[in-house]
Parts: C-alpha cells; structure tokens; sequence
C-alpha cells in the first residue's frame, strides 16, 4: 500500500512539472555566449536564437560574456529555464583537462540541451609557404623540425589542441605562436607573421576564397558544404584523423526538467528549418543537432578521446 501510495505520488509529481511547463516559455529566454559578439559561434548562434524566438513567440535574448567570466554566468545562473548558456567543446572538455583552476565545472554545473553545430576545421597555409597540398607541407615540415610556426587563440584552444593533434599523427614538430583570441590568430596568419594554422571554416571562409590563405585539407570526417573541393585529412593521406570545432547549448544544473527538454525539442526544430541550415552553411558551420541524452554521451565519448592525447603530448594550462 505504502509503495503504491508513493508511485502515485511520484506520478503526481511529474504531472504537475511537466504542467508547469507546458506553456513554457513564458518570458524571455537568456542565452549566454562566451564569445565576443561577432565571432563565429556568436553569429550562428544569432540565426538559430530568431527561429527559436519565433517558435515560442517570446524573445530569446543573446548575451555576449567572453571568456571564463561567461562561463561562471551560466553556471550559477538561476536554474528556472529562463537562462541558457552556449557551450563549446573547448569550454565544456578540454579546458577541465587541462587546468585544475577552472571557476566552473561543466559536469557539476551544467546539464546538457543539446548540439548546435559543428564548425569545420581547416588546414591554411600563407602563400608564401608554397605548400599546395597537405603532403608538401608535411614533408617540409618533417625536413625543417621546429622551423615552422603556427598561429592558435591561446594555449588549450581549438587551433593549438589540433595542431597537437596533428603533429603526432604526422610525426613533426612545429612551433605554437599563441594570440589572444581567433581574429588576431588569423589576422597574423593573412598578414604572414605565422605561416600556417587550423581555424574553424567560418573564420578563413573569406580569406581563402580571396587568395589569403591555402586551404590544404578538412580535419573533420566529412568535407565542408562551404569548401566541397578541400579534401579531408583523410582523403590527403593523414588517416584516422578527425577533429570537429563542436557547440552545443546547456541549461544550469537543477534545471526543471521539462523545460530542459521543452528547449532541447524547440532547438532541434529550429535547426530543421531549411532556411535556418541554409544560413549557417552559408557561414562555414554544420548544423548538428542532438538530445540532450545524446549530447551527455557525445560529451563522454570526447573526453575520453582528448584525456588521451592530453596525457600522451602531457598538455597542461595549470
């Protein structure tokens, strides 16, 4: 009887929650980015925060905090489902690796909402390189060990962490020129002050389409929509190389779940609308949506991958 009575009442419960939010939203909604506005996951994130706006016909507001500072936002943010926060796989993975010092920690304060996207990272070189495919560069590289130089966003970021990558699954060794953020990184590698580097397809689309930058190869599975004639990794003769620039979007942790899932079901909509995935194509980025169970083991899976290469070539931010 005692154990019935408790079923019902647990049944009760999760009717009530998911009544609760069945006309969820009811206000604004918040998404944080931990990016300064106009970067390549702030403009994207723009475009799939309209369509999700239109689909609950409430304002989804995008709030720009680079940086730890956003990620310490989100974190203890109020857990009601009126604030979201953007998530890269930098941020959320590889940055607990690296550094025991983080003010946030992403398995403890966030639950996941699903993926967003996938940003293609490319291979440039400087033209003045005259490498004009991944082979030549990888046999001037192993020629001239610790003569080139490549430009990232800081230590840790996706630009040093694939290069890291690199260079072991091709035997070389190069040297990192670290900058404080993606534009001066690429900004340096277009004026020649580095000579090669690997950025997410939306921050060299431009350059490479006017003759600033080679592009040499894809470092994803697939070849980008933007740049069907680069090959990958792969196709250039570096197998078992894969490496996605990923976003995903979180809700603080003891968020209600029905409004976890409320958003999760809404992102994946949004990012379903044609002229939503037609838009960030157009911009270098993959739409990529997923659950919120999905994303949780995509998350785990990654972990293990980095937490490998991390303890090989012994990385460390701390």
């Amino acid at each position: 009887m005692i154990k019935t009575r408790r079923f019902l009442l647990a049944a009760l419960a999760a009717l009530a929650t998911q009544a609760a939010f069945a006309a969820y939203p009811e206000k604004p909604v918040r998404i944080i980015v931990p990016f300064p506005a106009g970067a390549a996951a702030d403009t994207a994130m723009r475009v799939v925060a309209r369509k999700m706006s239109e689909i609950w016909r409430q304002p989804v507001v995008i709030e720009n905090r680079a940086g730890a500072a956003g990620m310490q936002s989100g974190a203890t943010a109020r857990a009601d489902g009126y604030t979201l926060m953007v998530g890269a796989g930098s941020l959320m993975v590889t940055a607990p690796l690296l550094s025991s010092k983080l003010a946030y920690n992403p398995s403890r304060d966030f639950v996941p909402v699903g993926r967003v996207l996938i940003n293609v990272p490319i291979l440039t070189t400087h033209p003045s390189l005259r490498t004009n495919t991944l082979q030549e560069l990888i046999a001037l590289a192993r020629k001239n060990p610790g003569t080139l130089n490549y430009s990232s966003s800081g230590n840790g970021s996706p630009g040093h962490l694939s290069m890291e990558m690199f260079q072991a699954a091709t035997g070389t060794q190069m040297v990192q020129i670290p900058y404080k953020g993606g534009a001066p990184a690429v900004n340096e590698l277009v004026g020649g002050h580095v000579q090669l580097g690997i950025n997410a397809v939306p921050s060299v689309l431009n350059q490479i389409k006017a003759g600033q930058l080679i592009p040499l190869a894809v470092a994803s599975a697939k070849r980008s929509r933007a740049l069907p004639n680069v090959p990958t990794m792969a196709e250039a003769g570096v197998k078992d190389f894969e490496y996605d620039i990923w976003y995903a979007l979180f809700a603080p942790a003891n968020t209600p779940a029905g409004a976890v899932e409320n958003a999760s079901a809404t992102l994946r909509r949004a990012l379903s609308d044609p002229e939503v995935a037609n838009q960030l194509i157009a911009q270098g980025a993959e739409p990529a949506p997923t659950t919120s169970q999905e994303l949780s083991r995509f998350i785990q899976d990654d972990t293990a991958r980095w937490a490998k290469l991390v303890k090989e070539r012994n990385l460390k931010l701390d």
